[in-house]
This record gives C-alpha cells, structure tokens and sequence, in this order.
C-alpha cells in the first residue's frame, strides 16, 4: 500500500516549521508567539503564518491575554486536543486494556479485562475490536476517529507494523496487525512493543516528564525495557531494542525460555518464573501458603508468590529476592553502558516493593560504576496501568504531527479515511 503524494501549496520548509510550531504548542511549554520566536529560532513572520496557518487548520486556536512581560500582551496559544479522538490498547500475556483518547493524552474511557494472548491474533484482535466498537459509539459527539494505537507485549517492527517472532505469542509471527486495525477502522493506525509505549507514557504524562535520559523497565510476565536517549525513543534498527528478558544471566541448561534459549533474564526472574517457582515451592512443602493455594486453585500465580512474600512466607521471600537481584544485575549493566538518570519500574512483579525492589536498588547501585549511579534514581510507575494507553496515544499523535505525515494530510483538515498513512514510512 502506497501512501499518495502531498497536497500542493505547502513548501517543504514550511511543513516542517508548522509541525515544529505545533509541536511547541502541543508540548505546552510554549504558550505565545515572543515564546515561539525566542525559543525556537524562527523569525517572528515565519512564526506569525504558522500560528495563522495551524488556526485555520483547526489544530490550535487563540485564548485569552497572555501577563505582559513589558510589551504589548500577546494571546496564549492553545492546542486543540478535542479536534479529533484517538483508539488505543495495550495487549498483554494476560490482560487487554482499551481506551478512548484525546490527541492530547487525555482518556475519555477506559476499560480492562483478562485475555490469554497464546489464543491467537484472530481471537485476540476480534475481542479487542469489540471493545473498540463500543468505545467509538461512546465517543464524543461529532468527533471523528483519526487513529489508532496498540502495544503488543513481544518483539515489533515498527516500520511494518508485525510482531516479529514474539516468545509468548504463539501465532502473531509476522501477523499484519497494523493494517487489519487500519483498513478496519478507516485511519492511520501504529502498532509497537508494549513497554515502548509505557515508556512514552511515563516521559510524557509521568515521572519521567522533563527527563532526557530514562529507563523504563516492565517486569510483569515477561521483562522489557523501553529506552529514552535525548528525550527521544530508541527503537534500535529493527525496533527490538531493550529486549533484555532475553540477556542470559546464568548457566543452566535446565531451565528453557519461551525463546529457545537457556538461562534468559525472563525464564529466571519475570512473573512466568516465579509463578513456576512458586508452585515447586508447594509441591515441595517448602510454603505452606502456596501449597494451600495450590490445593485449593490447582496453580500458583505471580501474584500469590507477591502476596505471600509480603505476609512473611519466607520461600516467597527468598523468591521475590531472587528476582530482583537478578534484573538488578542486568540494569547495573545498562546504568553503567547508557547511564540514564532515571528508572522507572512498571509491571506486576515491581508491585512487590518492599522485597523486590528494594534488593533491585541494592544491586544496581552495588553493581554500578559510581559515576554512573551518582544522580540515579530508581521509581515505581506513578501511572501503573495507564502507562500503555497514555503513551499509545503520544505514539500516534507523534506519527500524525510529524512533518512528514502532516504534509500528506493537513490540507484536508484530518487523517480519518487515510489508512494507507500508517503504511508509508513516515516518522519510524
């Protein structure tokens, strides 16, 4: 699918200061013309037809007099959020959460229920389109659809929009979801790796707002990192960076990860090893809580484990421990080879903060060299759940307002009925 050319009249030049006026608007930082002018670069003309422009395209519009700092009071520029209305998930090994967004990150609705992702795309995406139809009847009256945006808790190419070999997605190999949620719904739509999109959620609405270098690192059923460099997502060539669940940590040819291989951070550490621990653990009588869970379920959950820890059961303890020593020792070596300023741990497992991250914190900043770790800060996820929607959302207001996509679509006053917009290459 090709994307169709631009439409005439707009210079490249100036598509590229309107999507960096817009930007500055959109961030919130810049409320006024002087502010634009003085922070950007761009002469005060430049600057002056771009604000008219994007007002005439309905993406921003003129509020009320902004303090004087001396001159004549300019009018505080806002961005129009509500001029279009965003569809966004968050697909994990065990739960699918969707939601109704703003471009501007704000979520109208949202809703969260159980799911197994090892069922397949058609099953998973067929509910997970249900759950949007009914999010798109709830939406606000005559607002229209201008994208979609989903995380996939596996291995994505972001440029083609496919999982690519996803360990815990039996099925999904090179599956086109991006185009089946695009020609679905008639809009551009962008698919990325789960913790990419919490990682964008935390820079953007989180704690990690005004922060360059940042972490975000998800130890739930699977472990993932989502990577900020100057303030910008790092996908890496393919879009497989931060895949460290897959580092090896251990010899032991015991234990086989859902990849393939042996003595993997997930397979030792993540919420699928402890769950798997925990019921050793019951069936050895070595906890006499989860050995009850285990009678009276028939499992033991990720969660239990947590749960027991927290009441004192000490091979929970011991396991929990365990975890967060480990991932501990796979973030000193990225403290020490990226050096970020902040870490923010998101994810079932880093609920357990007592036990598991106070012996993360132990090792990482044990294991790390001292300079790297001098300013160091180690954070739970102020936005626990909402991290994935809120960064899907960024994800595709990111894609709609970059320059490159924006030249294909502004003219017309929305992206909605251009699906192919996802498909062309733009902003990856």
């Amino acid at each position: 699918m090709s994307v169709a050319p631009p439409a005439a009249g707009l210079a490249p030049d100036q598509l590229d200061s309107l999507a960096l006026v817009l930007g500055a608007v959109r961030g919130g930082g810049i409320r006024t013309r002087p502010a634009l002018v003085r922070e950007l670069g761009l002469g005060r003309n430049v600057v002056s037809q771009r604000v008219a422009q994007l007002v005439d395209f309905g993406l921003i519009d003129e509020g009320r007099l902004a303090p004087s700092t001396g001159g004549r009071p300019s009018r505080e520029l806002r961005f129009r959020a509500e001029a279009g209305c965003l569809l966004v998930a968050e697909l994990g090994a065990t739960d699918l959460q969707v939601g109704l967004s703003d471009l501007g990150g704000h979520l109208f609705a949202q809703r969260t229920e159980g799911c197994d992702v090892a069922a397949g795309p058609e099953a998973t995406l067929a509910r997970l389109e249900q759950l949007f139809d009914e999010l798109v009847a709830e939406r606000p009256p005559g607002v229209p659809l201008w994208g979609v945006g989903l995380g996939l808790p596996g291995p994505v190419e972001f440029s083609a929009g496919r999982p690519i070999v996803p360990p815990i997605m039996p099925g999904w190999d090179n599956y086109p979801v991006r185009d089946r949620l695009a020609e679905r719904y008639q809009v551009p739509a962008w698919i990325d790796n789960d913790v990419n999109v919490m990682a964008l959620g935390e820079l953007r609405a989180g704690i990690g707002r005004g922060e360059q270098e940042l972490l975000y690192v998800k130890v739930g059923t699977g472990i993932g990192a989502g990577l900020i460099s100057a303030g910008r997502l790092h996908r890496g060539a393919q879009g497989a960076a931060g895949d460290i669940g897959h580092v090896s940590v251990q010899d032991d040819d015991s234990i086989l990860c859902r990849c393939g291989n042996t003595g993997c951070l997930e397979a030792l550490a993540g919420g699928y090893a402890l769950a798997r621990d925990g019921a050793a653990a019951a069936t050895a009588g070595r906890s006499a809580p989860l050995a009850a869970l285990l009678e009276s379920s028939g499992r033991v959950t990720a969660r239990d484990v947590i749960t027991a820890a927290a009441s004192g059961d000490v091979a929970s303890v011991a396991l929990l421990t365990r975890s967060g020593r480990l991932v501990g020792r796979v973030l000193a070596s990225l403290v020490n080879f990226y050096n970020p300023s902040l870490i923010v741990m998101g994810g079932q497992v880093s609920s357990g903060e007592d036990i598991f991250l106070s012996e993360l914190r132990r090792t990482v900043y044990g294991r790390s060299t001292a300079l790297a770790a001098r300013d160091l800060r180690i954070k739970t996820s102020p936005l626990g759940d909402r991290a994935g929607l809120l960064g899907a959302a960024f994800l595709v207001a990111d894609q709609l307002f970059d320059s490159e996509c924006l030249a294909h679509w502004i003219q017309s006053g929305s992206p909605s009925g251009r699906p192919d917009l996802s498909s062309g290459g733009v902003a990856a």
